[in-house]
């Protein structure tokens, strides 16, 4: 497993509910297509989950 991992917003936050648009404040997305590398923890892995029907995960370099 990869140490960073790359999360790009794909979709909208607006309809969803305050508990995800809060996932993806904390994993530093604010609008369509802003893109974060952030650490693969345990932590940043639960957010992603909650989230995953908004963002593409790919695999950092």
């Amino acid at each position: 497993m990869s140490n960073k991992i790359k999360v790009t917003q794909i979709g909208s936050r607006i309809g969803a509910k305050t508990n995800q648009i809060a996932c993806l404040r904390g994993l530093g997305l604010r609008k369509i297509n802003s893109t974060a590398v952030l650490e693969n923890t345990p932590e940043v892995r639960g957010m992603i989950r909650k989230v995953n029907h908004l963002v593409r995960i790919e695999t950092a370099v």
